[in-house]
């Protein structure tokens, strides 16, 4: 029985990153089969051998989660030349990688795993998992201003879901978001005439993070039906 699988698949199985962005490995030319260079039509076992930036990988990695509460200055892309990337501040005994990154300036709840499949699931457009967040901006917030952002407005040539919005205080709200634009929040305050000046996801999908008492910096192990259950 052929047991060999898409390349991209066996490289998220092995724990080194998401399969849309073993995709982006694969075009970067940085993964090889059998000593030539990977195609994405590759299907492969572990009887193969599979370099990925110059370290082979072999089998299907032991699956972990975490819950880690950024700070704002850490940087979700993982460069290790970097001192402000993430890479520095996550589990050293297996690699994990953000499922949907909050930007430097933003601050909250990042769930990190190794599990490729669960994560093209949470980000999936067809899942549609919650991310709540508090917004505060620079200005008092004018009475059209949550109407304006639930219905939706222009984000990089996309009009942005409908989404809920609520004003919290003078110039602070809440957003719950179910896709995950390039710093949407911030363009859509932008497009509404307000500027971000702090940035807190509270909730990703089902976990909460003032459930898990986490303090800021800091990691823990959770369980994959902590997140979603889906």
């Amino acid at each position: 029985m052929n047991t060999k699988i898409r390349l991209a698949k066996y490289i998220a199985h092995a724990g080194i990153c998401s399969r849309k962005q073993a995709s982006r490995l694969i075009d970067e030319g940085v993964v090889t089969v059998n000593n030539r260079p990977a195609n994405h039509i590759d299907h492969v076992d572990e009887q193969d051998t599979i370099i990925v930036n110059e370290k082979e990988i072999k089998g299907a990695a032991d699956l972990v989660y975490f819950a880690y509460h950024k700070p704002v200055g850490i940087d979700c892309k993982l460069n290790i030349d970097d001192p402000a990337s993430l890479i520095h501040h996550l589990p050293t005994l297996t690699r994990v990688y953000p499922i949907g990154r909050l930007d430097k300036d933003s601050r909250g709840l990042l769930i990190l795993t190794n599990d490729g499949d669960f994560c093209n699931q949470l980000i999936h457009p067809d899942f549609h998992q919650p991310k709540h967040y508090l917004v505060t901006v620079n200005k008092p917030l004018d009475d059209a201003f949550c109407d304006k952002m639930a219905a939706g407005v222009p984000v990089d040539k996309h009009i942005t879901l409908p989404c809920e919005v609520n004003k919290i205080a003078s110039n602070q709200f809440s957003i719950v978001l179910k896709q995950g634009l390039n710093r949407q929040i911030r363009k859509m305050a932008h497009y509404c005439g307000y500027k971000v000046i702090d940035l807190y996801r509270s909730q990703f999908s089902d976990l909460t993070l003032s459930k898990l008492n986490l303090p800021e910096n800091q990691y823990i192990q959770i369980n994959k039906t902590d997140i979603s259950k889906i």
